[in-house]
């Protein structure tokens, strides 16, 4: 290591000062020095700073453009701030009567077992007006609870009955008023005899509807149900509201609310498997004015599908809107709101509409509500089930292989003529039903404020 006195420091070296004095030739140099020179000894450049000081002419002020730029930068900020409080107000009275209120939660089931205080199973064998191929029952290998939850399972009435193949053609007589399970007073409902010169088919299938009429219902509030959805094609799971009393008549008269409804078809079926899942609200003066087209949406899952696992399925309804969404209310699928202005009977445009010859009344004209919504402003009770088939539309004619048309008579033989095909896309055990993990219903309003 060299000793200290052999390294230069920066004390040791020549200042600017020193070699000007030392090797000066010009004279305006000499004896010169900065503050920058003491603490910057080796720099060759020093900054000058050319900022005014002092008083100076601004002769650019005196402009007239200047002037007139100025009152143009107020003219565009106070349009921008009124824009501003515009669009902020607009906003606050878009969302104001869709804001938020209090919710009393009314009933909550995690399906620990079936509560058979709140559902009734509705057994009935003509699809409850969809034309449906299943004969819904009490049956434990329809409905059951296990650790994962409540499942409604479609199930073949041939292995599951002694009711025979050839028997369900013909000669056979199935009546439900015998044993008292029908829970409708229709005929046609409850009592049928296989006949193939008249069509009439004993149902093939076998599966479970279950309710809460009566015992549970709302008018204004939220539902929530978390499922998971069946596999197999013509499948028809769904999770939806009637009204407690038809006060406004027959179908679709009183309303229907769809909170969910899907095909268990495969990601390849043209008009949308188990990949997708709608949200509709049925209404109208008679069923072959129902106006659901106007309330309806999808939402189509894009990865998987909804058998795959668990979802909630979502309902928020009150005076003023109705809107339908998957897992959280952020996600919603479908909004519709009501207006005073124009009731459902002026949006479905019915006064233009005729049958036989006779303008359509409005059936909702006696109504009470202030909102327009009529028929959805009376308690609507939750319903759960699995159908199969159909022949009222829900599977379209000659689309992804359907073995049956709706309005042929023998539509039913078809259906299960075609059983070769479609059995092996149903799912094994409970994966071709519905499991539903849990139930919630709020009615709107705090808790205790209402006679619920």
């Amino acid at each position: 290591m060299s000793e200290a006195g052999d390294v230069a420091t920066p004390i040791q070296r020549p200042t600017r000062k020193s070699q000007r004095s030392s090797g000066g030739s010009g004279g305006g140099g000499v004896g010169r020095t900065t503050a920058a020179d003491e603490y910057f000894p080796d720099a060759k450049h020093k900054f000058k700073s050319y900022r005014l000081r002092g008083e100076y002419e601004k002769p650019w002020l005196g402009d007239p453009a200047l002037k007139k730029t100025r009152w143009n930068n107020w003219i565009v900020g106070v349009f921008m701030l009124l824009g501003l409080c515009g669009a902020g107000a607009i906003a606050f009275w878009t969302v104001w009567p869709f804001r938020q209120g209090e919710y009393c939660l009314i009933y909550e089931d995690d399906f620990q077992k079936l509560d058979l205080d709140i559902w009734s199973h509705e057994v009935q064998l003509d699809g409850f007006g969809t034309g449906s191929f299943d004969w819904t029952t009490v049956e434990p290998e329809n409905t059951y609870v296990d650790e994962q939850g409540l499942h409604i399972v479609p199930t073949l009435t041939n292995e599951t009955t002694k009711i025979t193949t050839d028997q369900m053609y013909a000669n056979y007589t199935l009546d439900l008023f015998k044993d008292g399970s029908c829970t409708s007073q229709r005929n046609s409902s409850c009592r049928i005899r296989s006949d193939p010169e008249e069509g009439d088919m004993i149902p093939p299938v076998r599966s479970a509807r279950l309710s809460t009429k009566g015992k549970k219902s709302i008018r204004y509030g939220r539902v929530e149900v978390e499922a998971k959805l069946p596999k197999g094609d013509w499948i028809w799971p769904a999770i939806w509201m009637m009204p407690e009393d038809s006060v406004y008549g027959q179908w679709p008269r009183s309303g229907e609310i769809d909170i969910m409804e899907s095909r268990g078809n495969s990601r390849g079926y043209d008009e949308g498997g188990r990949n997708h899942y709608y949200g509709t609200l049925h209404w109208g003066p008679t069923s072959a004015t129902d106006a659901y087209w106007r309330t309806t949406n999808a939402k189509k899952v894009r990865r998987g599908d909804y058998s795959d696992g668990f979802h909630t399925f979502g309902m928020q309804w009150t005076e003023n809107y109705i809107y339908f969404y998957i897992d959280s209310r952020v996600h919603q699928i479908l909004f519709i709101g009501f207006k005073e202005s124009k009731p459902l009977y002026d949006l479905g445009e019915f006064s233009k509409m005729a049958e036989n010859q006779t303008l359509l009344a409005n059936p909702w004209a006696q109504s009470e509500s202030t909102s327009g919504n009529a028929p959805f402003d009376q308690n609507f009770y939750l319903i759960l089930n699995v159908a199969v088939g159909s022949r009222n539309g829900w599977f379209l004619d000659n689309v992804g292989g359907k073995p049956w048309i709706d309005d042929a008579t023998n539509a039913q033989w078809s259906f299960w003529n075609a059983a070769d095909d479609w059995l092996p896309t149903w799912g094994e055990g409970d994966k071709r039903g519905m499991t539903v993990r849990k139930v919630k219903m709020w009615q709107e309003g705090a808790c205790g404020a209402q006679e619920l």
